[in-house]
């Protein structure tokens, strides 16, 4: 069916109402990795070309620098890009592997990873003890001397520590593996004993990072250091973890204020990850209205329509901000479509934080934004052939996706590395006895505590419709809460055991099913799809189109111009029988469209402008 239907600015905003339900809400939890698995399916498959990367990389050369900086002998071959002898970040990729396989193991106890991993936290803490038993990384300590004397001249060490640390922390809490704990809380000593020499106003310059592409970025040292006080309850580590939340940057957030623009996205997005992990230690009320403030900034004024964000600088001073990596001024977004724009570690953390607030609140508006980054940035990274990751997604015309290579290591092969070992995850929430059902992902949930287990079998969102088979050891009353996304229709379909349910199925909500369920109960969702734009906020006439939850690209070598009104350009849209193909004809041109996921190294366009003059 094609309906003309568009959002523009005012409609995206989010608004009074719904403001007060990010704010309040029913608290619910995330299911383990180990709770639930994909099942066979092309998300699947993803998530196997990203275990085959991890699979092949050799740790003697993931460990070179480490050994190097700490004098031990090693004939390994060092890596290449940003894990180089002579890069500022070495050690950050190690980092993010750490995290990576911890998380694999703990979802099906991969023997090849647990075995590496093992050994390199052996390596790591002979590392640590012959560099004097606290401090631990890639580079020399020198690099820390550069940044509290100059305040720059190095490239970002506590973003590095961060990651080694975070990296420690996961392998520890997800594995069991103690000596990683001991490592990590080792280098928190390391921090606080720097941290004390320095004065407040030493301290303020080291971690100030409102200019363009800060070198001093530090990377989510509150949040791993907000992680380490959750595990130990020193206090010790809650007071060095808040001198990294820096007040310049939390305080305006407390207080609404919006000042995203000329921000190095991810150096920032990072710190608020940090503040609502403090909220949820110390239930700090300040915390948590900067992280929920920030997260309806981001998404109202400063996102593509993917839920991406991160481009050009308003005033760029350096070569990168002209093109990336920083937020503009809000609703100003339709004239920042470089080829360099969504970087990939910001929708990372961006989808970190989203899925933490719909913790604390269980609104269907987190989950509405999560659901849409998930298949129409975070998967539309990846290519769907080799597993290769991008550091930007561009949604102008004509762009291509410049795929990073295997040997680049930068962040976003990291950050990237690691989210593709959580596809599994946010698919299911639960309280004390309730379950959440947020995406449409064939996987198998296992709620041993309660002895329920859950079964969904599904083609989303290529197909509109999923199945859900309970098993449960004795009959089990509790309620399973079905996701409507904002783009369903009310004619949304949900059957349980091929009966209608009454209860009224609205968009951007949850549809509660309350029943005694026993062992092959069954649910059937289907949703009606249709064609529908959206508009930029900041001029009506540049437009992305979707089909149902799906963003759609155009497959193009040119600019993407457009003739006709909003309905007449949707009118002209169709679906073809052959799989996730669409056409446009419009102004005597039959486009050709597919998802941006599906999309690896064809010239593209996402945006197009509707141009009337006569």
């Amino acid at each position: 069916m094609t309906q003309a239907t568009g959002q523009n600015a005012k409609d995206k905003s989010i608004t009074k109402d719904s403001r007060s339900a990010l704010m309040k809400g029913h608290p619910v939890s995330s299911f383990s990795n180990s709770a639930v698995q994909l099942k066979s399916s092309w998300l699947e498959q993803r998530e196997e070309l990203n275990r085959a990367y991890l699979h092949q990389l050799n740790p003697d050369r993931l460990l070179v620098n480490f050994r190097v900086n700490a004098g031990i002998q090693t004939d390994a071959k060092p890596l290449e890009g940003w894990e180089s002898p002579q890069c500022g970040l070495r050690g950050h990729f190690v980092g993010h592997y750490l995290s990576a396989c911890a998380s694999m193991i703990e979802k099906d106890g991969d023997t090849l990873l647990k075995r590496r991993i093992t050994y390199m936290i052996d390596v790591l803490a002979e590392c640590q003890q012959k560099l004097g038993g606290k401090y631990l990384s890639a580079f020399s300590e020198k690099e820390f001397n550069t940044l509290e004397t100059k305040f720059s001249g190095v490239w970002a060490p506590y973003y590095t520590f961060h990651k080694i640390m975070q990296g420690l922390l996961d392998v520890y809490t997800l594995t069991g593996n103690k000596k990683a704990y001991h490592i990590a809380l080792n280098m928190s000593e390391y921090i606080k004993v720097r941290m004390d020499k320095l004065s407040d106003a030493e301290i303020e310059k080291v971690l100030y990072t409102a200019e363009a592409n800060p070198t001093n970025e530090a990377g989510g040292m509150n949040e791993v250091l907000h992680n380490l006080y959750a595990l130990s309850k020193d206090p010790a580590h809650l007071k060095l973890a808040s001198i990294f939340d820096r007040k310049w940057f939390s305080q305006p957030l407390t207080d609404d204020k919006d000042i995203l623009s000329g921000l190095h996205s991810n150096t920032h997005i990072a710190l608020v990850n940090g503040y609502a992990r403090r909220y949820e230690n110390t239930h700090e009320g300040d915390y948590r209205d900067a992280a929920i403030n920030f997260w309806k900034m981001l998404n109202s004024h400063h996102s593509y329509v993917n839920g991406t964000s991160s481009g050009p600088r308003p005033i760029a001073t350096t070569p990168t901000s002209r093109i990336a990596e920083h937020w503009g001024i809000a609703d100003h977004l339709s004239a920042t479509l470089t080829g360099e724009i969504a970087e990939s570690c910001v929708t990372h953390n961006s989808q970190k934080l989203t899925a933490r607030l719909f913790q604390w609140t269980a609104s269907p508006l987190y989950a509405d934004i999560y659901m849409n980054t998930f298949y129409n940035a975070m998967l539309a990274e990846q290519n769907k052939e080799n597993g290769a990751i991008v550091y930007h997604l561009p949604l102008g015309s004509p762009r291509k996706k410049a795929f990073l290579k295997e040997n680049d290591f930068k962040c976003c092969n990291g950050s990237g590395n690691e989210a593709f070992t959580h596809l599994n995850s946010n698919i299911y929430f639960h309280d004390q006895q309730n379950i959440w059902v947020n995406l449409f992902i064939s996987s198998v949930l296992n709620w041993k505590e309660k002895g329920i287990a859950i079964e969904q079998d599904c083609q989303f969102p290529e197909d509109n419709k999923t199945k859900i088979t309970v098993s449960t050891k004795t009959p089990t009353q509790f309620i399973i809460n079905l996701f409507v996304p904002s783009w369903a229709k009310r004619n949304t379909i949900i059957l349980v055991n091929g009966e209608s349910i009454k209860a009224k199925i609205n968009p951007m909500s949850f549809v509660q099913i309350d029943r005694k369920w026993k062992t092959g109960d069954q649910i059937v969702m289907c949703f009606s799809y249709d064609f529908h734009y959206k508009s930029m906020p900041d001029n009506e006439n540049v437009i992305a189109l979707f089909y149902g939850p799906t963003l759609l690209a155009f497959k193009t070598e040119k600019e993407l111009i457009l003739k006709g009104t909003h309905d007449q350009i949707i009118s002209g849209l169709s679906k073809q029988t052959n799989g996730s193909f669409f056409n446009l004809k419009n102004n005597g041109v039959v486009y050709e469209l597919v998802p941006l996921y599906q999309i690896t190294n064809e010239s593209y366009g996402v945006y197009a402008t509707i141009r009337n003059e006569y």
